[in-house]
């Protein structure tokens, strides 16, 4: 089941015995909650990459250096990839 209609799930509950609903209840807190974890957790993660990045004090990068940066990073992953496919 893949409904993305919010009124056909309504009615799917109306139609479940109580406890059922308590379950489904359940579950929608420990979805809200699971997201909730990861999202306190990337942000944890992403504080500390940046204290890390502001300790080594290093001058910004322009765009253009940006740039050849990540055209070298995707050549190694494309040589990585096709090395691993032979």
């Amino acid at each position: 089941m893949n409904t993305r209609d919010p009124q056909a799930l309504i009615e799917k509950l109306k139609n479940l015995p109580p406890e059922r609903v308590a379950e489904v209840e359940d579950f929608v807190d420990f979805l809200k909650t699971r997201d909730e974890k990861t999202r306190d957790t990337a942000a944890q993660r992403l504080g500390e990459a940046m204290a890390k990045l502001s300790a080594v004090d290093f001058p910004m990068m322009s765009e253009d250096e940006v740039q050849v940066e990540v055209e070298a990073a995707r050549r190694e992953r494309r040589a990585r990839l096709g090395a691993d496919r032979r």
